[in-house]
């Protein structure tokens, strides 16, 4: 893939992040993302649960500003997601996996109702939360059971978030 499609792939994903659609990443998408699925799987807030997602989604909100906010103004703009993904993420999605991993430990605790582990159906539902349309989510939960146990672990859900959003494949 060349740097100029792998641009416009990383830039379908800005809206992926731009939860409230106003043309930026701020905290407050971060925040709202967090609200949506403590909504969704009738978490409150105020529990252990909940101050871990908000404090999750902080570290995630942190850890993207730090990459790609170029002006220093808290938002990420379009191009300033596509300049600081391709200049600082391409070649290391680690470095995505972990800013994302706090968040996305959070999420984890909070879909996870009895403690045995992601099922697809609680991964399609935070895939919906999150914006991703109801076809896309269900497959995408499908797939990221590649050992077919019913069961989804932390490391491959990290591994397919990083891979999504900064590599170069499709």
């Amino acid at each position: 893939m060349d740097s100029a499609e792998y641009e416009r792939k990383i830039a379908s994903r800005f809206a992926a992040f731009d939860q409230d659609g106003n043309g930026y990443i701020d905290r407050e998408d971060f925040s709202g993302a967090a609200a949506a699925l403590l909504g969704e799987f009738s978490v409150t807030a105020r529990s252990e649960r909940g101050q871990a997602l908000y404090s999750g989604a902080e570290a995630f909100w942190q850890g993207m500003a730090g990459i790609a906010d170029v002006d220093g103004d808290q938002r990420v703009s379009r191009q300033e997601f596509v300049t600081g993904a391709v200049k600082r993420l391409r070649d290391n999605p680690e470095r995505f996996a972990e800013i994302a991993r706090p968040f996305l430990h959070a999420v984890i605790a909070v879909a996870d109702a009895d403690g045995s582990g992601l099922t697809p159906a609680s991964v399609e539902r935070v895939l919906r939360v999150l914006g991703v349309e109801p076809g896309v989510a269900s497959e995408a939960a499908r797939t990221l059971d590649a050992d077919g146990d019913g069961r989804i672990d932390e490391e491959e859900l990290l591994k397919a978030l990083a891979a999504y959003y900064v590599t170069p494949e499709p």
